[in-house]
């Protein structure tokens, strides 16, 4: 079945990795209830992946969205890693060391080809029960092999697109190297860019969006929370900084954007969701959530009035670009 003609894609939209039981469980009445609370928040732009609790999110993210009309809302999901059964499973087995808890009955096989591709999309129409894709992202090239992406899984997605199975293609990845590199070897519709180009710092800045300007290529920016660090107006410093303590440089960063957010009367969250959309190339911000009252707030945060002085004194004081 053909897509539909490329759509627009909403500014506010909702990772759906939390449904699939992301760092804590959710019943499938728990997930439902975030993702109402997201639709009711006037949310309508999704995204997931395979990964996401080894095709968990994507199964309840289906049974959802298949009870709205198709044309209200945008979907995105991933492709790069198959699912297939596994071996070692064990009665009880789950997949915590991915930070998932469902059963790891299922592992994750990377895989580029352009059969693995059309293969990966097949088998996430029929978790999602939904035929249509707005948008394809290669998930994470860089973790399997970034130059057989660009040789092989690029050119797939091209050709998807070309023959109207997809609307619109691009990459997702938390490397700015190999972000770069997929937009100026391939013709993508939109990236998505985790934890690269947040409020807190902005590697993406130097070479990311660069390239995207030169190829006219969009930016979905996620992880803008910086793993919850930017969650809250007053910063804790035992919070995580991706998979590691936050680095001393960062801490001094981070309260001194906090100092002029509030200096502004500015929730520290509702700056680090809308900074990304400043710029010209970032067309959605993309948040996570594992409990309703966040997707309100979220829904909040993005539709509060900025001050356009809040943006100016932090470019005044160097913590983000002019």
């Amino acid at each position: 079945m053909s897509s539909s003609p490329e759509q627009t894609v909403p500014p506010l939209g909702y990772g759906a990795a939390n449904v699939g039981n992301l760092f804590r469980p959710l019943t499938d009445d728990e997930a439902w209830a975030v993702l109402d609370a997201a639709w009711d928040a006037g949310i309508r732009h999704y995204d997931t992946a395979p990964h996401y609790g080894l095709g968990l999110s994507e199964r309840r993210l289906g049974a959802f969205l298949r009870t709205k009309p198709r044309e209200e809302y945008f979907l995105s999901t991933k492709v790069g890693r198959l699912l297939r059964a596994n071996p070692d499973h064990e009665r009880g087995g789950l997949d915590t060391a991915n930070d998932f808890h469902v059963p790891d009955d299922v592992r994750r096989v990377w895989d580029f080809s352009a059969d693995g591709i059309r293969s990966s999309l097949a088998e996430s129409r029929e978790r999602l029960g939904i035929e249509r894709i707005d948008l394809l992202y290669l998930h994470d090239p860089e973790r399997n092999d970034l130059d057989l992406a660009l040789a092989e899984a690029l050119p797939a997605l091209e050709q998807l697109r070309a023959d109207g199975e997809v609307a619109q293609i691009g990459i997702g990845s938390m490397v700015t190297d190999a972000l770069a590199a997929a937009v100026r070897g391939a013709d993508l519709d939109l990236i998505m860019v985790a934890g690269r180009y947040t409020l807190l710092e902005q590697p993406a800045a130097a070479d990311v969006l660069p390239a995207c300007r030169e190829r006219g290529t969009g930016i979905v920016a996620a992880s803008v929370f910086n793993s919850g660090l930017l969650a809250q107006s007053e910063p804790r410093r035992d919070g995580r900084y991706e998979y590691g303590q936050l680095p001393e440089e960062l801490w001094e960063r981070l309260v001194r954007i906090a100092a002029i957010c509030a200096d502004h009367d500015v929730p520290l969250p509702a700056a680090a969701l809308q900074f990304p959309l400043q710029s010209d190339v970032v067309r959605a911000v993309v948040v996570g959530g594992s409990r309703p009252a966040q997707l309100a707030q979220n829904a909040e945060y993005a539709a509060l009035e900025i001050p356009a002085s809040l943006w100016q004194t932090l470019a005044a004081e160097a913590l983000v670009p002019a």
